[in-house]
């Protein structure tokens, strides 16, 4: 079972928002970064299905130089080969990151060890997105599912569960295939000290990319405006109801 896991570099999250100069991108200077949640679920259910049947884990991102660290991360989970298609730093949209995801997954095939299944994480925490693991499918003409919470191997290929507005529905898929999942799919291990010094001693492929034309452009990022508004008692019980719908009117709320 060959498994190529995607995550992306974001920052950490917790601090104040602060836009470059120009606005179109989010100044991460002063931030730390990590990779999604729901890709570290990712890369732990991909060590978990090649702990029980064998194979081997690829991790890949796109990102300048230093999304090295994110690979290592990951490598210390149990991932055994990490892939960074290293770009300049500039943002990238789902359209580009998806074109150059799919060239990776066609050298892979073409070098005689292609991925039996591709696993993302259902969005990225910074853009949330979306789109990445649906247009890679699409590109590669592979079956998808998305916002998955649980994965099972058949004779035939995997099968695949997710709870949607409360009803559970679950998806049977032939190989090879894409599948964003969520957070909550598992519970991520933490990277042993053994996993940690393998990981800062293995080597990254390194593949050079440039964009594909998209047809998309940012006009501008803008931070919303901090808003400080007091709380107001209007009341208990039924007697409170008329003076609660005034103020939700008031707000907005109602159309």
């Amino acid at each position: 079972m060959e498994i190529g896991v995607c995550v992306k570099r974001v920052p950490m999250v917790g601090g104040t928002i602060v836009l470059t100069p120009d606005g179109q991108e989010v100044d991460t200077r002063m931030s730390g970064f990590t990779i999604s949640p729901h890709e570290e679920c990712a890369v732990e259910e991909a060590v978990r299905i090649t702990e029980r049947l064998g194979g081997t884990v690829s991790v890949l991102t796109l990102g300048p130089a230093v999304a090295a660290e994110q690979l290592r991360d990951a490598l210390a989970l149990g991932a055994g080969r990490a892939v960074l298609l290293e770009t300049d730093g500039a943002g990238w949209g789902p359209i580009a990151t998806a074109a150059a995801i799919a060239d990776e997954v066609r050298r892979r095939a073409e070098a005689g060890s292609g991925y039996d299944l591709l696993l993302l994480g259902n969005e990225a925490a910074d853009t949330g997105d979306y789109q990445v693991g649906v247009r890679v499918a699409h590109l590669l003409g592979w079956p998808c599912v998305t916002g998955i919470k649980h994965i099972e191997f058949t004779e035939g290929g995997l099968r695949a569960g997710r709870e949607y507005r409360g009803v559970s529905e679950t998806f049977d898929l032939s190989l090879p295939a894409v599948v964003t999942v969520k957070e909550g799919i598992n519970l991520p291990r933490y990277p042993s000290l053994p996993g940690r010094l393998r990981a800062k001693r293995a080597q990254i492929e390194v593949y050079p990319v440039s964009p594909a034309p998209e047809g998309l452009r940012t006009q501008g990022l803008r931070v919303p405006a901090a808003t400080r508004q007091q709380a107001r008692i209007i009341g208990t019980g039924v007697e409170a109801v008329p003076a609660l719908v005034g103020l939700l009117d008031e707000l907005g709320v109602l159309s």
